[in-house]
């Protein structure tokens, strides 16, 4: 059973920085693409950024430019620096990876963003 621990969540300003961590343990076989998900309160829960194994990244068209997803394949833990946050991105942030056939979630980390 694939475990994802997540960390660095909290509260900013408009305008300021979070790094949020994910480190993923317990997978028998290599972890393919890991990413982040978020969820506003009355929202659906949409992807934010995805890395795979090889590096390759995509983004949702509301953070390009501002966040940047990165892992550590020997650590299987995945990054995700945040700048020039806006009000807006304020959600409760979520780790996913994906084992085989099978994707992963952590518990989720609250990001609230002050006007």
């Amino acid at each position: 059973q694939v475990q994802l621990v997540e960390s660095g969540g909290g509260l900013v300003q408009a305008g300021g920085s979070l790094r949020l961590s994910c480190a993923a343990s317990g997978s028998r076989f290599s972890i393919n693409t890991m990413g982040w998900y978020r969820q506003a309160p009355g929202k659906q829960r949409e992807l934010v950024a995805a890395i795979s194994s090889g590096g390759s990244t995509n983004y949702a068209d509301s953070v390009k430019g501002r966040f940047t997803i990165s892992r550590d394949n020997a650590k299987n833990t995945v990054y995700l620096q945040m700048n020039s946050l806006k009000p807006e991105d304020t959600a409760v942030y979520y780790c996913n990876c994906k084992v085989l056939w099978t994707a992963y979630w952590g518990q989720g980390t609250q990001v609230t963003v002050s006007s």
